[in-house]
Parts: C-alpha cells; sequence; structure tokens
C-alpha cells in the first residue's frame, strides 16, 4: 500500500497500517469498554442518563434472560426501535448472548419485515409497542417463536416513565391495538434475567456479529454479513482516525441523531464512542427539529453526526443557529452526498467543519473520510481508512488511472465477507475488491469524490447525468430548500431530467428556475420537468429516496 498517493494527506500520527485485532470478539470489546469507563455516563435518552456500569449489569441480564428461551450461538433476533435507552441494552445483551442482531426499521412495512424476518430465519424480536401491530398481520408467515415488546418510557423510570408510556399510549394514540402470542414485556425480560444464569459464548472474530440488511434500493433487501470481526477492525480504524476529535479527559458529547439500526450510527455513535468512553446523547425524533433545537440547547455538543438532510433541516430550524457552538469541535456526514451549499452554510453559522466520509452497510460501514486535524475538502469523501485501499474500476474489472471515472472499488478487513444466503457472483471483482455501486473518482492528491450511484444515472441523448451534480447547483439556490433529480422517459432524448422541489421561500416559480437552470447547465443537463412538493420521501435516517420518486412517476405514466 506504500505507493498509493493518498498517503501523505492521512491525519497526524495516524499509521498506514494498524493492530486490527486487539479483541477477541465485539462482546470482549464491550466488556473491557465497561470495566474501564465503568462510572461513566454512556447514554442519554430523554433526560435519563445511563452508566457504563449499567449497560453492562442491564445487558448481561437480557443475555440471560434470551438463553433461558433456550436461543442459542447463531441464532438470529431482529432489534426494531427508534433510538431508545432499550436500544443498547437490546443489541449488547444479544451480543453476550452468542446471538446475530438483525437491525431493523421501525418504519418498515409488514411487507419489508416480512422479507426480512423469512430471509434472516429470525428466531426472535424486541419491538416498539408502536409498530406491533405491524408484526400481528405477517407474524404467521415467519418464524419467529419469542416476542419481546417495549414501550417509549421503558427504561426511563419511575413517575417519568410512566407519564410517557401513558401519553404515548393514550393521549398522542401513537399505538394502535394489536394482538401477539406470549409477548414479554421488555422490562420483565431485563428483570427475570438478573437471576437467572448466564454462559458466556465462545465467540470468535470470524463468527457473524449483524445482519444489516441493505435498504433495497438496488432490488429486494439483502443481509449483509458482518462480523465480529469486520466491525472490530472498523473500530480500530475509526479510532485512529478520530483521535484529532477526541479529549483525553473524557469530556466529550456526541449527539446521535441518526437510529442506532442504521449501520452509520451503531458503529460510529456506537461502537466506537463507547469504545473511548464517550456519553451519547440519542435522539429518539430527529424529524421534530423544533424539539431536536430544543434538546440540542441543553447540552455542550463536541460532535455530531448526521445525513445531509438533517443538517439542512437544523441550519433552516429557528433557534439552531442562537446555540451555543464553543464546544463543536465538528460535524461528520455520511449515508448520502453532503452538498456544498449545506457544508459552507455550516461553517457559517457554527464555525465549525462538517466533514463527509464514505461507506456502506457492506463496509462496516466506513472507507474513506476526509482528515479530521485539517486538509479537509469541499465535495469530497476524503481518502481511504488505514489498512483500507480504494480504487477505481471499469466494468470490466480492470483497475483505472487515476482521474479516470468508475465504479468505486474497496478491500479491507472491514468488507463483509457476502450476503446471507445469497449467490454473491459479481459482488467482487478478482481480488476481493468489493463493488461499491457507486461512481466516482480519485484527484491528483489521491482524494476520491462520487460521482453518483451508477443505477440513478441518468442518460440523456447519449450523454451521462448524475442527479448528484444537479441537486448539488440547484440546492445552492436561496429559496431551494430540498432537491431530488431523477430520469424520466423522453421519445427523442431517451430520457430527460426532472427535480422535485421543496422552497425554502414562496415566492420559487418555474420561471425563475427555468432561468436559473440555463444559466448553470449545459443544455442537455437542463432539467425539462419542474414539480414543487411540500416534502420529499425519506428514509428514516433522512435520505431522499430517488427511487420513491420513480416508482410514483412511473405509476403516474402508467395510469
Amino acid at each position: 500500500m506504500k505507493d498509493f498517493p493518498w498517503f501523505k494527506h492521512y491525519p497526524k500520527s495516524t499509521p498506514h497500517e494498524i493492530n486490527l485485532y486487539d479483541y477477541t470478539s465485539l462482546v470482549d470489546l464491550f466488556e473491557k469498554s465497561c470495566a474501564k469507563y465503568s462510572n461513566r455516563v454512556a447514554f442519554v435518552n430523554m433526560g435519563k442518563e445511563m452508566t457504563f456500569k449499567e449497560v453492562d449489569e442491564l445487558s448481561r441480564n437480557f443475555a440471560a434472560y434470551l438463553q433461558s428461551l433456550g436461543l442459542k450461538k447463531g441464532d438470529r433476533i431482529a432489534i426494531q426501535m427508534p433510538n431508545l435507552l432499550q436500544f443498547p441494552i437490546a443489541f449488547f445483551g444479544a451480543l453476550r448472548a452468542g446471538l446475530i442482531v438483525v437491525n431493523t426499521n421501525p418504519l418498515y412495512t409488514p411487507r419489508e419485515m416480512e422479507h426480512q424476518f423469512k430471509d434472516a430465519r429470525v428466531s426472535a424480536i424486541v419491538i416498539v409497542a408502536n409498530f406491533a401491530n405491524h408484526l400481528e398481520k405477517i407474524l404467521a408467515n415467519t418464524s419467529i417463536k419469542h416476542i419481546i415488546v417495549t414501550q417509549l418510557g421503558d427504561m426511563l423510570g419511575g413517575l417519568k416513565g410512566t407519564l410517557v408510556n401513558f401519553v404515548v399510549k393514550y393521549i398522542k394514540k401513537m399505538v394502535p391495538e394489536y394482538n401477539l402470542p406470549n409477548v414479554i414485556p421488555f422490562k420483565d425480560a431485563v428483570k427475570k434475567g438478573a437471576s437467572l444464569k448466564f454462559t458466556k459464548p465462545d465467540l470468535s472474530v470470524k463468527d457473524i456479529a449483524v445482519l444489516q440488511y441493505t435498504g433495497g434500493t438496488t432490488g429486494i433487501s439483502k443481509g449483509a454479513k458482518l462480523s465480529h470481526g469486520n466491525i472490530i477492525a472498523h473500530n480500530s480504524m475509526i479510532t485512529e482516525w478520530f483521535k484529532p476529535y477526541m479529549s483525553q479527559g473524557g469530556d466529550d458529547l456526541i449527539i446521535t441523531a441518526i437510529p442506532m439500526y442504521h449501520i452509520f450510527a451503531l458503529t460510529v455513535n456506537g461502537f466506537l464512542m463507547f469504545s473511548t468512553g464517550v456519553k451519547s446523547v440519542m435522539i429518539t425524533n430527529p424529524r421534530d427539529m423544533k424539539g431536536f433545537v430544543k434538546e440540542l440547547a441543553k447540552y455542550r455538543f463536541t460532535i455530531i453526526t448526521g445525513v445531509n438532510t438533517l443538517f439542512n433541516g437544523l441550519l433552516n430550524t429557528p433557534g439552531f443557529k442562537d446555540l451555543d457552538f464553543n464546544a463543536l469541535k465538528g460535524a461528520i456526514g455520511g449515508g448520502m452526498a453532503v452538498q456544498d451549499v449545506v457544508a459552507k452554510r455550516w461553517q457559517e453559522v457554527t464555525g465549525k467543519p462538517l466533514i463527509e466520509g464514505y461507506g456502506l452497510s457492506e463496509t462496516s460501514p466506513v472507507l474513506c473520510c476526509n482528515p479530521l486535524d485539517g486538509g479537509h475538502r469541499l465535495g469530497s469523501i476524503g481518502i481511504p481508512m488505514p489498512s483500507t485501499e480504494v480504487a477505481i474500476f471499469d466494468d470490466n474489472g480492470k483497475q483505472l488511472s487515476q482521474g479516470d471515472t468508475g465504479e468505486i472499488c474497496a478491500r479491507g478487513p472491514q468488507v463483509m465477507s457476502g450476503y446471507w444466503e445469497k449467490d454473491n457472483e459479481g459482488v467482487f471483482f478478482p481480488g476481493e475488491w468489493f463493488r461499491t455501486g457507486d461512481i466516482g473518482r480519485m484527484d491528483d492528491d489521491g482524494y476520491f469524490k462520487i460521482v453518483d450511484r451508477k443505477k440513478d444515472m441518468i442518460k440523456v441523448s447519449g450523454f451521462n447525468v448524475f442527479p448528484n451534480e444537479i441537486e448539488n447547483v440547484i440546492a445552492g439556490h436561496p429559496k431551494v430548500l430540498e432537491v431530488a433529480a431523477i430520469g424520466v422517459p423522453d421519445a427523442k432524448s431517451g430520457e430527460v431530467i426532472k427535480v422535485f422541489i421543496v422552497k425554502k421561500d414562496q415566492s420559487l416559480n418555474e420561471e425563475e428556475l427555468k432561468a436559473f437552470f440555463h444559466e448553470n447547465f449545459t443544455n442537455y443537463k437542463v432539467p425539462k420537468h419542474i414539480e414543487f412538493r411540500t416534502e420529499l420521501p425519506k428514509t428514516n435516517v433522512g435520505k431522499i429516496l430517488r427511487r420513491a420518486l420513480k416508482e410514483q412517476e412511473a405509476a403516474t405514466t402508467t395510469a
């Protein structure tokens, strides 16, 4: 790896190659962190704090309870909840019991839940009560035998927890009626586990820890097999990378707004911050931007992670610019491209950088990131992690030269071995190069830039148009809040560009936009269709779903 051009830009003192396996398993990593930081606060949610010692004890009890059900090493357990204190207890408890965790989006439809649970052959589930009615509809079609249900306020304790659960169910009516057999309340499971025997399983770095299902944007959702070794190696890499952002006295506080079931939050906000003793403030509903800003006002946070839409939303929420950013060291964006206009405005408002990183569920996820001790470049995903190789390939598996555009491929110890019980032909190029499906290029200094997703590329009269470029430019219009671009069929050009726009200023009209387009785009890149929306479809993480827009457009066309 010594000949790769990005080495000269590595953060100061960051080694190119690192010791990847300081732990025998993720359970080993977890237990040593709990012992080291026992009395520190690990997680905060809705004002309730939970120390490392408490996470240790409660997850141990939950692990013992899971084992008492007859669940054994390698069995799959789904966890389906937003950011709550119950998540780390359930997640770490499942790993300690030797189970494989199947992270599940709480907002999945019954159809999506059924596919994932059947594909992974899930035996048990921990689900928040708000979505239990969906499970009822598909339970008979799955192999789930054990159902553990939690309510939002279960770990808040005393009167507060009882009040939250009452308000959520009876005042806000957020818990639809459901009828599931032999339901086990989460609080009861943890309580019973305290008096049960816990047997520590024999785990190694080769054992699967997580089945991280892709979003299904390329068809049927598939489970990326992430081993204990994949995530340990990833943790070692990003621990080195984050050193410039981390204080030595345990004073750091990270805002965890991305749901922990998402691979970014799970490994960066979860494992990295947990293993380094950092306090994590878990935001249950980041879509409530006004409430989110009120929560941020309570803390002197040093780090915040998120996606472009989250940062953009905060910047456009009253009160955000008035927060105290003196303790903030920076923000890390992932999950989707960080738009230049958002990064620039973030810097202007907070006085601190918004740095972009890059990865996928299949890679644990981080492959590249901008240096955190300076040297970050706007519009770039940065340079590869230690012990990681990234290169550009053509469709035939030939590695391209610096500056050429092609598919981003990577290899390293954080890359999955393959998809769960799937034919993995075509997933890797020879030499274990994982094909990301993203189109990009490497500049003269070794920094990488994503052009777009391969599948999202628009072909206009034989010319390749990448939606990211179109969206990035239009997002710079002062009256545009959000934008998405897709290709739609056209008899003359094959495809033309259609944009969906959410207005920041209601005076914005088509004529003004068209003038802006012609000023900023060559003719074949000019969007031919404009549709104004009050909102755009997004994942629960906040990533704009072009796929949903394409499906809606196709349905409208054929209707």
